[in-house]
């Protein structure tokens, strides 16, 4: 039985342009569980987000807390509890650490509450560069940047799109356990990768995709059985 935090997908179609990418994808993504999404380069994982958050063009069924999101504005979306933690770095370079997460800060209503001494805790980084303008931060320092924003609007569901790419082995592992902190609070994680750097540790399923579909929706131990799907659909 679905709960109403539940979202659910189903025959979404998205396009980049004019260019269809998404051909009927449908999964679901329960309160507090984690699924992986994973696929080649060009199989449409980050436009499943993007379709999800308003951000490109799509058809379908996005459903959540009963309405069907498609079609509605991206800062809706973001609004009725939905974070978006986009592969490319999405912060305001002239503008300093805090004043960045200020600008994602929203309060919510249960008991989970996002602040700055959360948010400093889990990335003790940031909390160092505060006052640092975010232009100035590394790679890595802005992704956390960016996964810390997202999170102090106190989300139910998050959409992570690699969130670990390009992170030294320490960053890894600070991204690892802010997950896991979420998964405990009851947050509904979509975890996107082209390889499985955390997935694996988190996820409780896994979905893959192939030319615009779901090619597989199981368990991480059922995957690792199926060396067909991994090898047509994963494998370089």
């Amino acid at each position: 039985m679905k709960a109403p935090g539940d979202l659910v997908v189903h025959d979404l179609h998205a396009w980049q342009g004019h260019t269809p990418v998404l051909k009927g994808v449908g999964f679901e993504v329960g309160v507090g569980q984690t699924v992986a999404l994973l696929g080649r380069n060009g199989s449409g994982r980050s436009t499943t987000a993007q379709a999800l958050m308003g951000l490109v063009r799509a058809q379908g069924q996005v459903l959540w807390r009963g309405q069907n999101w498609v079609g509605q504005a991206t800062h809706t979306i973001a609004r009725a509890g939905l974070g978006y933690v986009p592969e490319h770095k999405d912060i305001f370079p002239g503008l300093s650490v805090q004043e960045n997460l200020t600008l994602g800060l929203r309060p919510s209503a249960e008991r989970r509450y996002w602040d700055w001494d959360i948010g400093f805790a889990h990335f003790p980084l940031l909390a160092e560069r505060r006052q640092t303008p975010a232009g100035r931060l590394s790679g890595g320092e802005q992704q956390m940047l960016t996964l810390c924003r997202t999170l102090m609007g106190n989300p139910d569901i998050v959409l992570l799109d690699e969130p670990t790419e390009g992170l030294a082995p320490h960053m890894v592992e600070q991204v690892a356990r802010c997950c896991q902190t979420l998964q405990r609070e009851g947050v509904g994680l979509l975890l996107i990768e082209h390889k499985r750097h955390i997935a694996w540790r988190l996820a409780q399923r896994v979905l893959v995709l192939g030319q615009g579909r779901i090619v597989f929706d199981g368990t991480p131990h059922e995957l690792d059985q199926s060396h067909h799907t991994r090898q047509q659909w994963l494998e370089a």
